[in-house]
């Protein structure tokens, strides 16, 4: 199931993918089309991987990992998508055409490939799990239960995000219901859970490939907790919340939903 030739043509499919993305952000203006491309990209090529290593003859398991990255790629492809439609805009992406000025192009192409990148880990990890020779067990049981709860708990926090936001009383708020005064951020702890579905399905003790479906949630949360996720978003939300959002860091963990 671990296909060289497979994971070489999902590279060269995220390659172009992430170009394709690249093209539409700079010729729309707006940066959330790279995280569409994104999600839907890593879904995309992702589940045509995982069914193309089947040979021909895809089992339980196959069908179990098609069908979880089908439903994760499609809710926050569709999220990201509905939100760039409406004229909202990363701040992330914001600070970087800042910080690149007139770079920003080439950077931009170089980032989105480091994306892909990190995306191809992700396809590598689910289809070390679909591999898994073991027949259905518990195992599989679990991972379905985390990637559920995981897909709904990041639905249900980007959707009070967005109740919180049309609320013109909120303007100058922090979100802190719900969820958010859980955690900073519910939705990337809830992203990083949903990666961890695929070593409770794909680790066996007669299958080392099945070790590889670690590199998932460690990317994914080495990514959202230290690189391009929490600390470029919290300092866009210190530059424009100020003190509140400085009170709400002390009161409220940034990543973990637990209470202080």
């Amino acid at each position: 199931m671990m296909s060289g030739p497979a994971i070489v043509i999902a590279a060269v499919s995220l390659s172009l993918v992430m170009a394709l993305g690249w093209w539409v952000v700079v010729t729309s203006g707006r940066s959330g089309w790279a995280d569409t491309f994104w999600s839907y990209g890593t879904g995309l090529v992702g589940v045509t991987t995982v069914w193309w290593a089947a040979g021909g003859a895809p089992h339980g398991r196959t069908w179990l990992v098609v069908v979880l990255l089908a439903l994760w790629a499609l809710r926050l492809g569709t999220h990201i998508a509905r939100r760039t439609l409406s004229g909202g805009d990363d701040p992330r992406y914001a600070e970087l055409r800042r910080e690149w000025g007139e770079r920003y192009r080439s950077q931009l192409f170089v980032f989105l490939h480091i994306q892909g990148a990190a995306a191809l880990v992700l396809v590598i990890g689910a289809l070390a799990a679909a591999g898994n020779p073991a027949p259905l067990g518990a195992g599989d049981v679990i991972g379905v239960v985390i990637a559920l709860a995981a897909i709904l708990g990041e639905a249900v926090s980007d959707a009070e995000l967005r109740a919180f936001k049309a609320d013109p009383a909120h303007a100058d708020r922090v979100c802190d219901t719900g969820l958010w005064s859980l955690s900073r951020h519910p939705n990337y702890f809830f992203e990083w859970l949903y990666w961890l579905a695929y070593p409770a399905i794909g680790i066996g003790p007669e299958y080392p490939w099945g070790w590889l479906t670690l590199l998932a949630p460690a990317m994914m949360y080495w990514l959202l907790v230290h690189v391009s996720g929490i600390p470029p978003l919290e300092a866009h939300m210190l530059r424009s919340r100020g003190d509140r959002f400085g009170a709400y860091q002390r009161r409220v963990r940034a990543f973990w939903p637990f209470p202080k």
